[in-house]
């Protein structure tokens, strides 16, 4: 059987559910994803062609918690050709995502960095500042900041992209706190450039402030430009999961960062989570036992 013929028989209502199970015994059962779906994912451009000109629904919905639709799947691994024909048979450009962390097709290439799938879709009309999914999502621009692909923040922010669009709920990232948190230089300078705020408040689960990113990561160079951005030492962490920018540099045993954000007048006394924990005891608990010590001097003098 030819694989477009496969798909097809896989499309068509059957009463033999263990024919159907044995066609598609390499899918997870729990994202059970259509024949379109597998096709658009997997590039596979004859077997979604014939599925389109059979009928079958350029608009299918993602299935599962972290599906995608068809031109999401499609969008993400960069197959333009798909992505063409899906929108020719009235693929809706800005459908949601799965009910976790759903990214529009748009924020999937952008995160990717599909050059020419974001080209097609803006082309299309997608809506470059969609909000972001509550549970870990982005907008085609934070996603484009995390990627770390130049080209494409800039063409977002041409075609009107808000650089300091709000970030997801959970997990969530400014543009400006995702390309810190994966130490995107070119893309930061960019965005501080453009006006990106330093310090907007981290998003509630999870999130991290532009100078916490930088901090965590010890990322010495993008910690003394957003200090001389105007980044606030001592603003407060997440919600759920936060600390400071001295508390999570301490924690991960980052020496010199510490003391440059102490000199910037972090506050070493300031306490985070359940059990009030300053940065001086995610440094001993971490095991950065010197650092701990430095970090305890610190906490003294400001008490005296």
């Amino acid at each position: 059987m030819s694989t477009a013929r496969r798909i097809l028989v896989l499309s068509e209502p059957r009463s033999d559910q263990a024919a159907n199970c044995a066609l598609c015994e390499d899918i997870d059962e729990e994202d059970a994803f259509s024949p379109l779906h597998i096709a658009c994912s997997r590039g596979d451009i004859d077997t979604a062609l014939t599925l389109l000109f059979h009928g079958v629904n350029a608009n299918e919905p993602p299935k599962g918690w972290y599906g995608k639709s068809p031109l999401q799947a499609a969008a993400l691994e960069g197959h333009l050709a798909i992505v063409k024909a899906l929108l020719s048979h009235g693929a809706e450009v800005d459908a949601a995502g799965g009910n976790n962390g759903g990214r529009t097709a748009l924020a999937l290439a952008a995160g990717a960095g599909n050059v020419d799938v974001v080209e097609c879709l803006l082309s299309a009309g997608a809506n470059v500042n969609r909000p972001p999914h509550r549970y870990m999502g982005r907008t085609a621009l934070q996603a484009a900041a995390e990627c770390g692909n130049v080209a494409i923040v800039r063409r977002l922010v041409e075609s009107g992209a808000d650089v300091n669009a709000p970030a997801a709920h959970t997990s969530g990232r400014t543009a400006l706190q995702a390309a810190c948190q994966q130490q995107h230089r070119d893309v930061v300078a960019y965005l501080l450039f453009l006006g990106a705020g330093v310090n907007v408040v981290p998003s509630r689960v999870k999130g991290l402030t532009a100078l916490q990113a930088a901090a965590a990561n010890g990322n010495l160079d993008l910690v003394e430009k957003l200090l001389a951005a105007g980044a606030d030492a001592n603003a407060p962490g997440s919600h759920r999961f936060g600390g400071s920018a001295l508390y999570l540099a301490a924690e991960a045993g980052h020496g010199d960062v510490v003391t440059v954000l102490i000199q910037a007048g972090a506050d070493a006394t300031m306490q985070f989570g359940s059990t009030l924990r300053t940065p001086a005891d995610a440094a001993r608990l971490m095991g950065h036992t010197g650092l701990a010590q430095v970090l305890y001097g610190a906490q003294n003098y400001r008490n005296v």
